[in-house]
Parts: C-alpha cells; structure tokens; sequence
C-alpha cells in the first residue's frame, strides 16, 4: 500500500480536492479509498486494470459518496438544479480508462487513434505524416478501434454511449 500511495496518493489527491472543492475532504477521500482498496486487495486483478485505474474506480464511489453526504443539489441563477459535478468524475473516470485500455493496444493503431479522435487530423494528413497509403490508416483505424473495444471489455468496462 506505501508503493501504490506513493505512486498514485498525490494525483488522487489533486483530482478529489477539484472535484470536491474542500481540502480536507480530499484528504478524507484518498484515506478512504486506500482503506477500501486495503479491505478489497484480494480482489484487485492486474490482468483486468491497472492498479491505478483500479484504485481510481475506487475514489470515484468515494468521492460521489462524500459529494452527495455534503451537497444540497445547488440551484443555478434561473432556479434549475445545476449538474452535479458527478458528471465531471465520471468523465474523468472513463478518460482513465480508456487511456489504460490504449496503453495495452499496438504502438501503430494507437498512434492513429490518437491523431484522429484526439487531435481532429484527417486520414489524409495521418498518412502523409506517417508516409503510407491512406487506406492503410483507415485499416489501422478500424483494427485499432476493434483492439481498443476489447481490451475495455478485457478490464471489466460497461460504459455505455
């Protein structure tokens, strides 16, 4: 548990304290998620997630547990509820998730993945970058998406779009 604190303590940290809003808290929140993780060890399975990703899923029911014990849903300026910040943790979760999910798939699909979700290129610019064929980045692509959905069903992920 000291190695896993070290390493993943103070991010955990970082991102309770956004999330909550209250230092304190944050501290409240990354002490319970490592007992937790403590009283669940037997449960923890590197084949199926990173002990980061493993330790976060944790915070995250932490968090929405000491979120919700401490808010009133706040009202915005025109009366309505506003979203709740849960939104943002369950953002941030899944955005975990699939990086370690894109970890765990080849260097080529992974780098085409990247170029066209995240950075908005074109097939077309990909290839000329990478100085191939643009059906060989659209082949990438589609066998890279097929990867990374199975290594998300691979870790346990049942995140609906």
């Amino acid at each position: 548990m000291r190695a896993a604190y070290a390493a993943h303590g103070q991010e955990m940290y970082g991102f309770a304290a956004r999330v909550l809003g209250d230092r304190g808290l944050a501290e409240e929140a990354v002490q319970e998620t490592f007992l937790r993780a403590w009283r669940a060890a037997d449960r923890f399975d590197p084949g199926i997630a990173s002990l980061r990703t493993w330790l976060f899923s944790i915070m995250r029911n932490v968090v929405s547990d000491l979120w919700r014990a401490r808010q009133a849903q706040p009202l915005s300026l025109d009366g309505r509820p506003e979203a709740p910040e849960e939104d943002q943790l369950e953002r941030a979760v899944v955005a975990w998730q699939v990086e370690e999910a894109l970890r765990r798939i080849g260097k080529e699909h992974r780098h085409v993945i990247l170029e066209t979700y995240y950075l908005g290129r074109s097939h077309a610019e990909v290839a000329a970058e990478l100085g191939i064929p643009e059906g060989t980045v659209r082949s990438r692509l589609y066998y890279g998406l097929r990867a990374l959905r199975l290594a998300l069903e691979e870790m346990g992920w049942a995140h609906e779009s």
